[in-house]
């Protein structure tokens, strides 16, 4: 599909005319979308980036796109998307959720952690569902929930817009049972999904996932239920496999120590 112009930010310029349309007409809704989220058309930045309609600072298109892509270029159910995300954002206080302080006997590095990039130089972001005590990571779904956000917001937070515009995540298995998951355990995983889905859009690069043998059968029964566009995004392996699987995506020295 033909470009419309060329751009000194890279994903700007690789943006097809119908995207690059949809993109500026958002992008001049954006005083009646701050109106309608905030109750004042003040400008307000959502991670990191002021969104400014009169703004030369083309992040801002970056940033628009993801929403115009995750509703399939459909201008108003983007624009409700993004009113309801900056919404979400406010009652959550997803802007401060980093000053927060989370048990690192509960949340710590077992469960999940960020580290270093891809060899694009994309945050990669770690979870693990084996070896960890369900009752005490999900005890508090409300907690976990608030935790996983700040996890997903530090990623975010090494991401530019200019040089990198998603990131990996890695979900390693090993050592998890298919019968196992707890009620709670259920409850949170279903609410982050959701709340993943309807307010951080096309931020996924790849998500790897390191399976046990019993996944492998699960992963193909739905395999044919889900969108074609998010099975481009998965990487699927063994838990023995994983390893060699993140060295196609990950430099050696950029692991962290738990594959060295």
């Amino acid at each position: 599909m033909a470009k419309l112009y060329m751009s000194e930010n890279k994903f700007v310029s690789q943006f097809t005319v119908t995207e690059a349309v949809a993109v500026q007409q958002l992008k001049d809704a954006l005083p009646d979308i701050l109106t309608e989220a905030f109750g004042a058309s003040d400008v307000q930045a959502l991670w990191g980036v002021p969104l400014d309609n009169a703004s030369d600072d083309e992040r801002i298109k970056v940033v628009l796109v993801k929403f115009l892509r995750a509703r399939n270029m459909e201008i108003p159910v983007a624009k409700d998307m993004l009113i309801n995300t900056l919404k979400w954002r406010k009652e959550f206080s997803a802007d401060t959720v980093l000053d927060e302080q989370f048990d690192e006997s509960t949340y710590g590095d077992k469960v999940g952690f960020l580290y270093k990039t891809d060899k694009e130089g994309r945050p990669v972001t770690y979870n693990f569902y084996g070896d960890i005590d369900q009752n005490k990571v999900f005890g508090d779904v409300d907690k976990f929930i608030r935790w996983r956000v700040a996890l997903m917001e530090n990623g975010v937070k090494q991401i530019d817009f200019i040089n990198t515009d998603a990131m990996v995540q890695v979900h390693d298995y090993t050592g998890a049972s298919l019968w196992g998951r707890t009620a709670n355990t259920k409850e949170a995983t279903n609410k982050l999904i959701k709340l993943m889905q309807d307010n951080y859009p096309e931020f996924l690069s790849n998500k790897i996932f390191g399976i046990p043998k019993w996944g492998s059968m699960i992963f193909k029964v739905l395999r044919p239920l889900l969108p074609e566009a998010t099975l481009k995004k998965f990487v699927i392996c063994s838990c023995d496999e994983l390893k060699t699987t993140l060295l196609d995506y990950i430099n050696k020295e950029d692991l962290p120590p738990i594959y060295a």
